[in-house]
């Protein structure tokens, strides 16, 4: 039976733990449900107290003396505090100083939990050098992200959305003809089919490109599936002001020439309540992101032509 993003992880971490020497630390590991059963019970777990500001210096010492440490943050927002030696030294150290301070974050998201426990923060981490930052979402994807942690020797980010441990699947990418290409980040990729088919009841035909390398931003597969289409979407669990997928779609328009719109969380802050949330874009609002799009190209086509008319008539 296929293996799941959490067995997955598991696997990955008591191997580290007990074949490389590896140290995992976080808080509440053992005690709430060994983090959605991702974490395996085994030697050189080390239990954090309810510290936050602390617990990564203690973790980028590790690093500095060749351990690699496993940190686990239950909750991206809790990011906030852990941060400061994160971004102050961890990510500078190998630039500024020659040392290294290989560190994997696993930094975990979850929907609609509350204004402090909903977070997506992978768009603040892409803004500072010295990181690698991704989004797996399967299993493989998870494995490919960790080898390539273990073959550089800087901090990584790694994006983990809980939506995403009980999936054993692979995402497939397409790149034929079509309309628009969607660019899902994170959770946004588990709406992206729903979102092809309503959009192919009106006509709409798409490409889908998974990304979940976001620093470096691996364009391959999505340039090929935009070369194909009129535009792109790039869709994330993250918020859209000053995020990743603006960040993104402003890439790859000067890439393909294309253009290409950003959707994500609204600019507000997330409640418990269903009138508060603040959720990952829907099917239902990445097609209508879609429809809007054509319509304010085809308006700007026909502004254009009008112009041009103008224009003519003034020659005359």
């Amino acid at each position: 039976m296929a293996r799941t993003v959490a067995e997955t992880i598991k696997e990955i971490t008591r191997r580290h733990l007990e074949e490389n020497g590896g140290l995992l630390f976080g808080q509440c590991i053992r005690a709430v449900g060994w983090v959605n059963n991702s974490v395996p019970d085994c030697k050189n777990i080390v239990e954090f107290p309810a510290s936050d500001v602390g617990n990564m210096g203690i973790a980028c010492g590790a690093a500095v003396a060749g351990v690699r440490p496993i940190i686990v943050i239950r909750f991206q927002d809790f990011m906030w505090l852990n941060s400061s030696a994160l971004v102050n030294y961890a990510a500078k150290s190998k630039e500024i100083f020659g040392t290294t301070t290989p560190i994997f974050v696993r930094a975990l998201a979850m929907a609609n939990a509350g204004c402090t426990h909903s977070g997506v923060l992978h768009g603040v981490f892409m803004h500072m050098p010295g990181f690698r930052i991704c989004s797996p979402m399967s299993p493989c994807e998870y494995e490919e992200i960790w080898d390539d942690f273990m073959s550089h020797d800087v901090p990584m980010f790694v994006s983990e959305h809980r939506g995403s441990f009980l999936h054993t699947e692979e995402y497939v990418n397409t790149c034929q003809p079509a309309d628009v290409t969607l660019v899902g980040i994170s959770a946004a990729r588990f709406n992206l089919a729903e979102a092809v088919e309503i959009l192919a009841e009106e006509g709409i035909t798409c490409n889908v490109a998974h990304c979940y390398w976001l620093k470096p931003f691996k364009t391959d597969h999505v340039l090929k599936a935009l070369a194909n289409t009129r535009m792109g979407l790039v869709v994330d669990a993250g918020f859209e002001i000053c995020g990743a997928a603006q960040s993104l779609a402003y890439n790859l328009m000067w890439q393909t020439g294309k253009p290409v719109k950003a959707l994500g969380l609204e600019d507000r802050s997330s409640g418990v309540s269903p009138a508060s949330r603040n959720s990952t874009p829907s099917a239902e609002r990445i097609a209508e992101t879609v429809r809007q799009a054509f319509l304010e190209k085809a308006e700007n086509q026909d502004c254009v032509g009008i112009s041009d008319a103008r224009m003519s008539g003034a020659g005359t």
